[in-house]
């Protein structure tokens, strides 16, 4: 019976053992090791490089208690901050910090929570905002020199850290939103819009001047073309006239007979048209024509 229960101890106390005098620690975290409240040591503590990590199964005395941090880049977010630029125009500034606990046990005194941290660096990192984006104006903050002014923050925010040791370490501060509060904002779109209407209305009048030059030197260039195709018209017609009655001169002195034939027919032709009614004279040489014409005897 003896020897059935001496194992079964055994097994119990290496099961005790195992549970209360052994801990494991994570790669992602750094294990604060406490004796009665007092430091003793720190398991898989960040130094500076990625590589050099000691996690693992740990050992420790039962009435050991172990604190167990973050080893990771963590984020710490606020709420948004009410500043003034360098023109005093208002702006909501939305802000974030990257950092990462570098001294555990000073992080564990001075904080213990990621929420007391948050609630005492706030106003260090909205000072640091203000300090920094209070000289310069709207634009720069918005969209121009940002990572300077990030980096001014951040060696800000570090400096404080390192002052008070807080045992974190601030490796990146970013803006995620920078707005004109909601009564400027609509100020400056007023405003935004009443510029736009004035560059609209300036481009529409510079548009109609525009328009009224091209019309007026269109019509001055078709006047002046048609004047010119005026003037090439008459003088067409009257060379078409000049040789014209040349032609008449030239057949009449040809055969006067003949000529004064076809100005007879030519008139004859003229005048018969849309059921007109003449009385001629029978001794009139139209009608002269026409009777010869039925009586060729008369030829």
């Amino acid at each position: 019976m003896k020897r059935t229960i001496l194992p079964v101890i055994l097994l119990v106390i290496a099961a005790l053992i195992a549970i209360f005098c052994t801990f494991i620690v994570d790669e992602r975290e750094q294990a604060l090791v406490l004796r009665f409240g007092e430091f003793k040591r720190v398991e898989n503590q960040w130094d500076g490089n990625e590589k050099a990590v000691e996690a693992g199964l740990k050992f420790k005395l039962p009435w050991d208690n172990v604190v167990r941090l973050d080893r990771r880049n963590l984020n710490l977010d606020f709420d948004p901050v009410r500043i003034r630029d360098i023109d005093s125009n208002p702006l909501f500034v939305d802000a974030f910090v990257r950092y990462r606990i570098t001294d555990p046990l000073e992080f564990y005194k001075t904080f213990r929570t990621k929420a007391r941290l948050r609630s005492v660096y706030k106003p260090v990192v909205e000072s640091s905002l203000r300090n920094s984006l209070g000289k310069v104006d709207t634009q720069t903050i918005i969209a121009g020199r940002r990572a300077e002014l990030m980096q001014e923050i951040q060696d800000a925010a570090n400096k404080k850290a390192l002052d008070e040791n807080y045992g974190i370490e601030v490796i990146d501060v970013r803006i995620k939103r920078a707005d004109y509060p909601e009564e400027v904002e609509r100020s400056v779109f007023g405003r935004m819009e009443a510029d736009r209407k004035k560059e609209a209305a300036l481009l529409r009048e510079t548009g109609k001047e525009e328009a009224r030059k091209i019309i007026n030197d269109a019509e001055r260039r078709a006047r002046v073309i048609r004047a010119e195709a005026k003037q090439l018209a008459e003088t067409t017609k009257g060379e078409g006239d000049r040789e014209r009655n040349r032609i008449y001169a030239e057949a009449y002195t040809r055969d006067a007979d003949f000529f004064k034939f076809y100005r007879d027919m030519e008139a004859l032709k003229n005048g018969f048209k849309n059921n007109s009614t003449y009385v001629l004279s029978s001794d009139g040489d139209i009608l002269g024509y026409l009777e010869r014409d039925q009586n060729p005897r008369r030829r």
